[in-house]
């Protein structure tokens, strides 16, 4: 208990503060002057003092460090010594009531990181040998199959296998509204299932999963300080020194100790030194209700001067997922539909991403389904089935005219979404070209809005991509985005982005893979995508979007700005609440108890101006 009480502990400072409290309004009003030896003032003293001079203590003899608290513990023995036991109390508490305002604001602001360490599931139900057993979920292995029961947690990453149902994903993406998913949809450990019953397969292992990641992430976030909020901390140690040379000053200008005693308790630099981190600390808060992960306040204070943004095409402004977008017959026998059906049917068994994305695409539908016989892989190049008593083949065009079938005659048709970026596979039946598929990569839905929301507030994008020029273009020309950058390796996305950091348009990057990771950490601050992004494009971002939500991006901006200006906005209220403070408590207008009450107002204006940021919210 007593540990607690002077390593200051919320609950028993509050305990102290509302003890302390009525001590100061007892001893004010004089109500039981007569009862105590004492000035019952001395309770706020000692409950609320000691742990200040407690912490003052350690900081210069343990941590060679002067600290506010140093300031704060030669004000109190000044007024001790010269009787003012009120204004000793009335500092004391106050300093201790600033204290827990920013405990709050901090609290408030790790909410969300306590609120995923409290969801992270403890236990999985694993079937294995055709048992269902539950275990610690430390003990689920990648491609176990799991059961997920009406208003359990997801223990880990997986796949649904079986079953539909709705999941909530607030804890990750914000939002309120459940998700509805079904076989083949992806779920994310710390989620809710909200109804029914379904199985999927466990595609991470508990420390792998996208929840442990945002808990080591939110983590990380709060141990790294701003350099501005570094700069306050040495600020804070010649400050101490300059408080003590004017009160002397004052005490030898004038002859009067108790207007040196007074300048001593006003010129502790308490606002000044919460003015950064509880604007830091609640702008990382708000940041995290959303799905966003700021790294550091080193990271919040670059996010807030961004000019320009560039984008990774491919699981950034797309979902990164090939899907049909055309099917399109060029022999009389055969239709559209008919060409998808042949496409899918030989597809059927293949593992490749294109054949996976034909197949779903033909589900869809809600036909048939045939069967495929002498299912084949011919290794980069296609597959071959029978169906029906007919030889099929799918693949590249190389693949059809090693077969010896002419793909020329679509060229025409496939002219058009070749010019969208599309990969086309053709189909043939026994020799003869009966029509081709169309794959893109699709664009995401809210990316077109996100784009003109930046360039609305001045912030310029730009695309840079590994992949081909049609590509590039086609998503470039679909979002807005005039400056586009196709067919780069890895360095010369770097070398495009080491052009604008540093420059008077500092620059921003926002990828989601391994190829990514250079540019992340070369620009001015990296954002990456955290559902479906590579470890390392994650480990080298400043800003993780932990649901791939980019809409979430102006925001994001948005906020970043926003705490820059509370922070600047903290620190000249605090610097001239504290002169205007020194000046009145020299010329003798401010007594000891008047000056704690002036010079404290700053430090618990600077916190609620703080903690203010923890409303704001994405419209």
């Amino acid at each position: 208990m007593i540990k607690n009480w002077l390593e200051n502990e919320p609950k028993v400072t509050l305990v102290c503060a509302v003890t302390s409290g009525i001590s100061l309004v007892l001893s004010i009003t004089g109500m039981l002057k007569n009862v105590f030896p004492f000035d019952i003032a001395w309770v706020a003293i000692i409950l609320c003092g000691i742990p200040i001079l407690v912490g003052a203590l350690k900081g210069v003899l343990f941590e060679h460090d002067i600290k506010a608290d140093l300031l704060v513990t030669l004000a109190l023995i000044a007024s001790v010594a010269t009787k003012e036991f009120f204004a000793a109390g009335e500092v004391a508490l106050i300093m201790q009531i600033g204290s827990l305002l920013e405990d709050y604001t901090s609290g408030k602001a790790r909410e969300g990181i306590e609120k995923l360490i409290k969801i992270s599931p403890q236990t999985a139900r694993v079937t294995r040998d055709g048992a269902t057993v539950e275990l610690p979920v430390e003990e689920v292995k990648v491609g176990d199959i799991l059961s997920v029961l009406a208003g359990e947690i997801v223990p880990v990453d997986g796949t649904i296998l079986e079953g539909e149902t709705s999941i909530d994903q607030s804890v990750m993406t914000g939002e309120s509204i459940p998700a509805d998913k079904a076989v083949g949809d992806n779920v994310s450990s710390g989620t809710i299932n909200q109804f029914g019953t379904f199985t999927m397969r466990a595609d991470s292992v508990s420390a792998d999963s996208s929840l442990q990641r945002m808990v080591r992430l939110a983590e990380a976030a709060e141990e790294n300080k701003a350099p501005i909020v570094t700069a306050a901390d040495r600020w804070a140690t010649w400050l101490v020194v300059i408080a003590l040379s004017c009160a002397i000053l004052t005490w030898i200008v004038t002859g009067e100790f108790m207007r040196a005693v007074t300048v001593l308790v006003v010129f502790c630099p308490c606002a000044f030194i919460l003015a950064t981190p509880t604007a830091v600390l609640a702008g990382i808060g708000n940041a995290a209700k959303y799905g966003i992960i700021v790294r550091s306040g080193n990271a919040l204070e670059r996010l807030s001067k961004i000019r320009r943004v560039a984008f990774d095409k491919t699981g950034t402004l797309t979902y990164g997922k090939p899907q049909v977008t055309a099917s399109v017959a060029v022999s009389g026998g055969y239709s559209d539909p008919d060409v998808l059906r042949m496409a899918a049917l030989t597809e059927q068994k293949s593992e490749h991403p294109l054949g996976k994305a034909i197949w779903s695409a033909y589900e869809k539908t809600g036909s048939e389904n045939g069967t495929a016989n002498d299912f084949k892989v011919i290794a980069g190049q296609g597959v071959s089935a029978l169906i029906d008593g007919k030889t099929l083949l799918a693949g590249k065009a190389d693949f059809m005219q090693t077969q010896g079938i002419d793909v020329s005659a679509c060229a025409d048709a496939c002219a058009p979404e070749l010019s969208k970026g599309a990969t086309i596979v053709f189909v043939a039946a026994d020799k003869q070209l009966i029509g081709f598929i169309a794959l893109r990569d699709t664009l995401r839905e809210d990316a077109k809005a996100t784009i003109e929301k930046l360039q609305s507030v001045g912030i310029t994008p730009m695309l840079l991509t590994g992949d081909n020029e049609y590509a590039a273009t086609a998503i470039a020309d679909s979002v807005g985005i005039r400056d586009v950058r196709s067919n780069l390796l890895p360095e010369e996305k770097m070398n495009i982005i080491k052009g604008f950091a540093g420059s008077e348009e500092p620059i921003c990057m926002i990828g989601d893979g391994v190829n990514d990771a250079l540019a992340l950490t070369s620009a001015d601050a990296g954002i990456a995508m955290g559902g479906i992004g590579s470890d390392i494009a994650v480990a080298s971002a400043d800003a993780v979007l932990v649901s791939d939500d980019i809409k979430r991006l102006p925001y994001l901006f948005n906020l970043m700005q926003k705490v820059m200006k509370k922070v600047h906005i903290n620190i000249i209220a605090s610097l001239i609440i504290n002169l205007t403070a020194v000046v009145l408590s020299a010329l003798g207008i401010l007594s000891p108890v008047t000056g704690a009450l002036w010079h404290n107002c700053g430090s618990v204006f600077v916190v609620v101006n703080a903690a203010l940021l923890l409303r704001l919210k994405d419209e």
